[in-house]
Parts: structure tokens; C-alpha cells; sequence
């Protein structure tokens, strides 16, 4: 489940291959562009080792380092994968301030491409975080399926209304209303809505430790 698909409030983006940063990409490929280069150089590796390690060609990272190109969903989470940090490391922008108010309508959101499953990021996007937390809706019927995250990565899960049947390996737990999961989101994993109204969820991702 890859939660942050956008960076603006109203934008949508597609699942799939398709998927891509779909907000202002003059603010954003410059942000990721900056920080790509940031994590590389502190790891010390060259284009062609960072390509070894994520899995995306040197060509690819080169257009994204320099700002020419603004990633796709399933690219920057490979990138991110690779250097063990979290997506939002490549958003970060500016340092804490020790009070951060996210009015709602400032929100980070992502939309399915079927638009039944939308995620709202409850923390300020332009900063890197070892853990993120996100509101999450799910249509009646409806699911979202996930290959696994990076190593370590785990998920902790409340539902605040409806139901939810969340999968893990294939193994399936029925949330009611307060039931909460925590759970391993380095392995395949799925949220599935199994009633015939909508399901609302608050989800912790924490991420082991920040190595930028």
C-alpha cells in the first residue's frame, strides 16, 4: 500500500504502473530532485551504483536528479526501497518548528484510480519522519493491495468505522469498529472493505530508523 501518491490536497492519481506525483511539479520534481542528490552523495554512490541498488535505470535517475523529470509512485518507492528511508524523505523541505497546525483542507490525499480507497496524510508532507500517520477511507466492496514495504516497515491499524478484513501473507483478520492490527508491512499485505458501506481507518506507518 503505498500511501503517498500525491502532494496536493484535491489531485488524484491512478494505481499501476501509471501512478505518478500529479501536484505542482515545479515545487515538487526541484524537492525530490534536491534530495535525491542529498541521499546519493552522503552514501557516496555513483549513478550507476544507485541504479544497481534500486533497480531504476541510470538514465531514470539522472533526469530525476536533475529535475527534469518528476518520478512515478512505483519508481520513487523503488528509489526510497533502495536507500532505506521513507518516501517522505524525498518531500522534505524545511526543519520542524516545534508547532505544526495541517488545516484539512491543506491535506495530502490520495485517490484510487477507481476512486473507492483515499488516504490523507494527518502529518506535514515536506518533512522526513521515521513514522507517518494517515486517515484512511475505504469504499463499500472495495480494496487496496500491497506487495510489501521496506524491511522493517510496520503498520498499526484502527478502525473507527465499519468493518475491515485485512490480509497479511494471506492470512485474514476481521477488524470490527475499535479493533485496531499492528503488523509487518514488509510482506504482501491487503485492505479489503467487506460491507456494503464505506469504512473508515487511522494507520501508523513506522519505519525503522532514518539512514540520510
Amino acid at each position: 500500500m503505498n500511501f503517498l501518491h500525491t502532494v496536493e490536497g484535491q489531485e488524484q492519481t491512478a494505481q499501476g504502473s501509471g501512478d505518478s506525483i500529479q501536484s505542482d511539479e515545479d515545487l515538487i520534481g526541484p524537492r525530490v530532485a534536491r534530495n535525491l542528490q542529498r541521499l546519493r552523495s552522503k552514501r557516496y554512490l555513483s549513478m550507476d551504483a544507485l541504479a544497481r541498488l534500486t533497480g531504476v535505470s541510470r538514465a531514470m535517475l539522472a533526469q530525476i536528479e536533475s529535475g527534469r523529470s518528476v518520478p512515478s509512485i512505483k519508481v520513487l518507492c523503488k528509489i526510497a526501497k533502495g536507500l532505506k528511508v521513507s518516501i517522505a524523505a524525498f518531500l522534505e523541505d524545511r526543519a520542524f518548528e516545534g508547532v505544526e497546525l495541517l488545516p484539512a483542507q491543506h491535506s495530502k490525499r490520495l485517490v484510487s484510480a477507481s476512486g473507492v480507497f483515499v488516504s490523507r496524510a494527518l502529518f506535514p508532507f515536506d518533512m522526513a519522519r521515521q513514522s507517518e500517520f494517515y486517515e484512511i477511507r475505504l469504499g463499500a466492496l472495495g480494496e487496496e493491495i500491497s506487495k510489501g514495504h521496506g524491511p522493517g516497515v510496520q503498520e498499526n491499524l484502527v478502525v473507527a468505522q465499519g468493518v475491515l478484513e485485512v490480509s497479511v501473507n494471506e492470512e485474514r483478520y476481521l477488524l470490527s469498529t475499535g479493533d485496531s492490527i499492528l503488523f509487518y508491512a514488509d510482506q504482501p499485505h491487503r485492505y479489503r472493505n467487506p460491507a456494503d458501506s464505506e469504512a473508515l481507518a487511522f494507520l501508523v506507518m513506522t519505519y525503522p530508523e532514518r539512514m540520510d
